[in-house]
């Protein structure tokens, strides 16, 4: 019985108990492995260079799909979850990283990199992450949250810790037999997946919605079979293929959302364009540290350093920023923080010593943490929990490919100017032009909603209105997570 099946039966037994802390346990375990291991490839970016003749373009594109693929394959994920099971695809996808980081080890050019490494470890890291996360939802409803905010530090000791193995094993015995040594570790995310077993129904359990939900175009559907036409014909089956494509559609990717909600509008693609400059000082750091003399055992340090401070302060963001004093107002401290980490990026233009760099991983990790607390809270605000699931898939695509062109254009103008400062420059103009619009947009927007409802409330009773703000939680009384829910984690 897959997953999806379980949400719709009701309530489990093991929920918020005994098992479920397990699972909690191999949920940090999970991000650790997958989200956290993209982290350390900067380490390998001067050998994998020497190695292949590569310039700083063709390199950076190998973490860049690896990242891409892992945040732009939630909707596949989602399918594969609802067919097979959280527990098979956490299984599938530590097949899938382990396979691509031993391919890895035996390539022989660097577009092999892109396929193996890129692609194949990607998408695997993608399917055992997302369905890792999914499962929390099912073991946990009142301690949902909390259950969250602690796997949330397996991203953080991810990188902590893969840098500094990295470095290590890189030094002891080249990234050949790492590549290899880390497509073992990946490999325990099937174990990871084993301890997410299905969660067993009380007996007698039955679904919550007994009659199926109408489709939209199914009544066209019926009333051209009504007036007499064939099921085989050409004309019907064209329509009914393009109806199935458009509610395939709207279930995974919202488009309608989109066109519709101007604060889901604002806020894609707002953090679509951040991620332009998100991802850049997690590829170049190490290259740039090494670049000016740092030595290589200290840069890789650095990496770690922001690890670290993520385990102490992400959860605490996560933690504050639900209070209520926060409710309606989590865009604006979303904003701050991407401006802060646009901000950050000139510590290093003034200098590389590795003391400043040292400050500078400091105040980008306290940054990075309000920006991988608050995102998905955010996304929470502007949208309907019960359409969150879809205006997620259409989020996650976009800024994928933000994600995956992003390193390599900015790769390419170091390669032209020789010069790794503007890989800093380069990402705090996104940062910092992206947290000014979406801070900027929806300032103006409140005020707009504001004074429509002031004018409405006038004309309908006075007296009766008072500013409420929707809420987006679920409902007491469907304690059950989405039949499909695919999260990803910055």
């Amino acid at each position: 019985m897959s997953q999806g099946e379980a949400a719709g039966r009701g309530a489990a037994k093991p929920q918020d108990r005994g098992w479920a802390w397990m699972v909690l346990l191999a949920a940090v375990v999970l991000q650790g492995l997958t989200l956290g291991f993209p982290c350390c490839i900067g380490v390998f970016f001067t050998d994998l260079q020497h190695e292949f003749q590569a310039s700083n373009s063709q390199t950076s594109w190998f973490p860049s799909i690896m990242v891409a693929v892992l945040h732009g394959g939630g909707p596949l994920c989602s399918i594969l979850v609802k067919r097979f099971g959280c527990r098979f695809a956490v299984m599938l996808g530590g097949l899938l990283s382990g396979l691509g980081m031993v391919s890895s080890s035996f390539c022989r050019s660097i577009s092999q990199l892109y396929l193996t490494a890129g692609l194949i470890t990607g998408l695997g890291s993608c399917f055992s992450f997302q369905a890792g996360v999914t499962v929390l939802g099912y073991y946990f409803v009142r301690w949902r949250t909390l259950a969250n905010a602690v796997a949330s530090t397996g991203v953080s000791l991810g990188f902590t810790l893969w840098p500094l193995l990295s470095q290590y094993l890189l030094d002891e015995m080249g990234w050949r037999n790492t590549f290899l040594i880390f497509g073992g570790i990946l490999l325990n995310c099937c174990v990871c997946g084993a301890i997410m077993r299905p969660i067993q129904l009380a007996s007698g359990s039955l679904p919550q919605s007994v009659k199926p939900r109408e489709e939209p175009g199914s009544r066209a559907e019926e009333a051209q079979l009504s007036s007499g036409a064939s099921p085989h014909h050409p004309t019907l089956q064209q329509h009914t293929r393009r109806t199935k494509c458009f509610q395939v559609l709207q279930k995974y990717l919202a488009f309608d959302i989109f066109c519709q909600n101007k604060g889901y509008q604002i806020y894609t693609i707002g953090v679509t364009w951040m991620m332009m400059g998100f991802a850049l000082p997690h590829v170049y750091l190490v290259p740039y540290a090494v670049h000016n003399g740092v030595e290589e055992r200290k840069a890789a340090l650095l990496i770690s350093i922001i690890g670290f401070i993520n385990i102490f302060i992400r959860p605490l963001t996560g933690l504050l920023s639900g209070h209520r004093v926060f409710t309606g107002r989590r865009i604006y401290l979303f904003s701050l923080a991407s401006l802060l980490c646009g901000l950050s990026n000139f510590i290093c233009i003034i200098s590389a010593e590795f003391s400043v760099l040292i400050l500078y991983c400091v105040i980008l990790s306290i940054a990075m943490s309000g920006i991988g607390a608050l995102t998905f809270q955010v996304l929470m605000d502007v949208v309907e929990m019960d359409r969150f699931s879809s205006a997620l898939g259409l989020f996650t695509i976009l800024e994928s490919i933000t994600l995956l062109i992003g390193p390599p254009l900015t790769g390419l103008l170091v390669d032209i100017t020789s010069d790794f400062q503007y890989v800093f420059h380069t990402s705090s103009f996104f940062l910092i032009s992206a947290a000014l619009f979406m801070g900027l947009s929806f300032c103006a927007l409140e005020k707009k909603n504001k004074l429509r409802e002031a004018s409405k409330a006038h004309l309908d009773n006075p007296s009766r209105y008072q500013y409420s703000e929707v809420s987006t939680e679920p409902k007491a009384e469907s304690q059950s997570p989405p039949a499909v829910e695919y999260i990803t984690s910055i």
